[in-house]
């Protein structure tokens, strides 16, 4: 079963301190959020731990066929093969990345713009500023859909559906089916997009 995975590094100062977050999402499983300060570093080493973090915790779950999704131009290109890794510093994490990534039977990176990176982004900063905020955001699943919904508004659904169905035209269009989906198909699958992002849930 194929699942996507959300990162995204930082650091304030650049060098100073730093974080990553990984947010992976499988079909009829809870998201899995991974996130942590990782003391001083560059931005660049930040996003790369936090793509090794995330192929770790995505191998740990039994994951055989994964997308990353990363706002690090750098980083996307230099795993996609297109630039060279010049910086001594980012070799070893990139070699390292390489290797976890025979795990799969299938990876694939891809450049995504900040806003539709938010959740990861999120993650990051909160880790920047502290375990304790961290752990706030990060509570179950299910008590963050309860809070969401009672506060929620439609124009952040309506902009969180949009995102959710950019990424599914993505993957669609990725896949190589040539197969018109039936309207069924497309209502199962934007029900499923949206729950989760613990924005909607069928009753």
């Amino acid at each position: 079963m194929r699942a996507t995975m959300h990162i995204d590094g930082g650091s304030r100062g650049n060098p100073g301190p730093a974080a990553f977050a990984a947010v992976i999402c499988r079909q009829n499983h809870p998201t899995v959020e991974h996130a942590a300060a990782m003391g001083t570093a560059t931005n660049n080493i930040a996003e790369y731990t936090a793509l090794v973090e995330g192929l770790n915790k995505a191998t740990e779950l039994g994951i055989p066929e994964l997308e990353v999704f990363s706002d690090s131009e750098l980083l996307v290109k230099q795993m996609n093969g297109e630039y060279k890794v010049k910086n001594a510093d980012l070799r070893d994490l990139y070699l390292e990345a390489r290797e976890l990534s025979k795990a799969f039977t299938m990876v694939t990176f891809q450049h995504i713009r900040r806003e539709l990176n938010k959740r990861a982004d999120e993650l990051c900063n909160i880790a920047m500023d502290g375990a304790a905020k961290l752990k706030k955001a990060q509570q179950p699943a299910k008590q963050q859909q309860q809070h969401r919904a009672a506060t929620v508004t439609d124009e952040p659904v309506r902009e969180d559906a949009i995102t959710c169905l950019h990424a599914a035209a993505q993957a669609w269009a990725r896949s190589g089916n040539a197969t018109t989906p039936s309207a069924a198909q497309v209502w199962d699958q934007l029900w499923f997009l949206l729950e989760e992002q613990n924005l909607l849930r069928k009753k």
